[in-house]
């Protein structure tokens, strides 16, 4: 929400009267927690259903012409011999793929060639058949502004300590490990990284996997089973989402970040036990993520906190976006509310966005850490991390923590909160609706429209700025985006350079919908703001 004004305020959107009103919770928060979600102007979202239907009506027509060799098939179709199977595909992403999607398919998958740092190149590419396939013209656009990349602390680089201690263990130790950590492949260096890992998140030990994804998907099948309750933010993460699923633990949805909704499950669940037998659940498993990767906006860690305190429940935290990006020393969402790291049961975090490596981690009590390495899949079965990556984790890690014997990790930290408030602020001026929390260095810019998804990406190329364009299913589909990653590797003048392009591109394809030019920025501490929505 907004959060504007005291007390109680009221005024309607789209036949909703919006009723905020601030709860003062006994402290809970030790500083400002501004976020906005700004509401889809009505004739935004009815032009955007509008484009959709247009776009579908077609897609239809093409599938009829298709089916009567009017136009060329390219594809894939189901062999005759196979036509009374159960077919691979669902239909309708079939169709949106056929139709919609193959129109902007040129907006993803750009092949780069260089160290994804602040400026990339890209290989140059075209499609003679309307994005079925493309062909490359061998030359490279250089120095593209990079506004994509996960790269927070400006780690991803060919040059400097970090690929230096890389290169000189990649010489000793070789680049595979060829087994797993059971086995043959527990290396000094794994075990030196756990200890950092451990000593960095203020836990009392840690465990490393080889893939981010994996330790998420494989993990939370080992801490809870049949009989287990997951309670699970609705924009949680696909690794989050397909862990949950693999448990076989009954899975409750609550709405993104509020907690009148988490707390209701909560009750339902401790009151109502188990469906049928009533028996209480084995375990109660909270999942959040830190920073929200398509939202921009963190977590309400002191809040999830207490309710999980309050009904006797576990807390599974990802910080695979906030672990370096958030807190006054790169430590986190814990961090930078100020909070204890004891009071998250299991802490998990990636390597493969601040610390410009691979793989992920998951830190936490002694207890919980020596029954995943022997029960978790992806500690078992997997291949441990590559030592060259393992070095670039420790090197970044010290150097955050200022063991390197320099303050460059500190200032990284700061520059990229730097970086994020300005980028943040000038976007919001120019007036386009911008989501998510002031802190995030997660920036959507929100585009809505289906042509306006290949348009912006298309034009800002133009203008040598690489940006990724989100569109369904990773989005609602109504709510395309343009997706902005900051980094502490970016300068103000590739910043402005950034923004006077994002400026000249959103008149162009007339993107500034916001109708909040300049919400004033209310220093709220000790608030939280909650809403409700009544039907008119």
């Amino acid at each position: 929400g907004f959060g504007v004004g005291e007390g109680r305020t009221s005024y309607k959107i789209r036949g909703i009267t919006q009723k905020y009103h601030i709860v003062h919770n006994g402290g809970l928060y030790k500083r400002p927690f501004n976020e906005a979600f700004e509401e889809t102007p009505m004739l935004v979202a009815v032009l955007t259903y509008v484009g959709y239907g247009v776009l579908t009506l077609f897609g239809y027509l093409r599938d009829f012409m298709r089916q009567w060799k009017i136009e060329k098939c390219q594809n894939a179709i189901e062999r005759e011999e196979q036509k009374d199977f159960v077919p691979l595909y669902q239909d309708f992403e079939n169709f949106y793929t056929r139709n919609l999607y193959m129109r902007i398919r040129d907006t993803w998958n750009r092949p780069i060639c260089s160290v994804p740092g602040a400026k990339v190149d890209v290989m140059e590419r075209v499609s003679h058949d309307y994005n079925w396939t493309f062909t490359y013209t061998g030359r490279v656009i250089k120095g593209v502004i990079n506004m994509g990349s996960y790269n927070y602390l400006g780690f991803a680089q060919n040059n400097g300590a970090c690929q230096q201690a890389a290169a000189k263990v990649l010489s000793r130790y070789g680049a595979g490990v060829c087994s797993s950590r059971q086995e043959m492949g527990n290396l000094d260096k794994h075990e030196e990284l756990e200890k950092l890992v451990a000593r960095f998140l203020g836990v009392e030990s840690a465990m490393a996997y080889g893939m981010g994804f994996a330790t998420n998907s494989m993990n939370i099948p080992a801490l809870v089973g049949k009989g287990c309750l997951i309670l699970s933010d609705e924009l949680n993460h696909a690794s989050l989402v397909l862990g949950a699923r693999l448990s076989g633990a009954a899975i409750r949805i609550f709405k993104h970040n509020n907690m009148r909704s988490l707390e209701k499950l909560l009750k339902d669940a401790i009151v109502h036990g188990q469906p049928r037998t009533r028996r209480p659940w084995k375990k109660i498993l909270i999942l959040v993520e830190g920073i929200y990767s398509m939202e921009g906006s963190i977590v309400r860690l002191p809040e999830v906190i207490a309710l999980k305190k309050k009904y006797k429940s576990y807390l599974y935290l990802d910080e695979a976006h906030s672990i370096g990006a958030l807190g006054p020393t790169g430590r986190g969402v814990v961090e930078y509310f100020g909070l204890n790291p004891e009071d998250v049961d299991v802490m998990m975090g990636t390597f493969t966005k601040s610390f410009g490596a691979a793989g992920g981690y998951i830190g936490g009590k002694k207890e919980l850490i020596d029954y995943l390495r022997t029960h978790s899949h992806s500690a078992v079965y997997a291949t441990s991390l590559s030592p060259p990556v393992v070095e670039q984790i420790i090197t970044s890690m010290k150097c955050i923590m200022g063991e390197d014997g320099t303050n460059f990790g500190r200032e990284c930290v700061q520059q990229l909160a730097e970086n994020t408030r300005y980028f943040r602020r000038r976007l919001k001026e120019m007036g386009f609706i911008i989501y998510g929390n002031e802190d995030s260095p997660v920036v959507p810019l929100m585009l809505y429209m289906p042509a306006k998804i290949g348009a912006f990406g298309r034009e800002m190329l133009k203008r040598n700025i690489g940006v990724v364009v989100v569109g369904f299913p990773a989005t609602p589909i109504i709510e395309s985006r343009a997706r902005f990653c900051l980094s502490a590797a970016h300068t103000k003048e590739m910043l402005d350079t950034a923004l006077k392009e994002i400026n000249e591109v959103g008149d162009l394809l007339q993107l500034k919908y916001s109708r909040h030019r300049l919400v004033p920025l209310l220093d709220r501490p000790f608030d939280e703001t909650t809403y409700e929505e009544t039907e008119d």
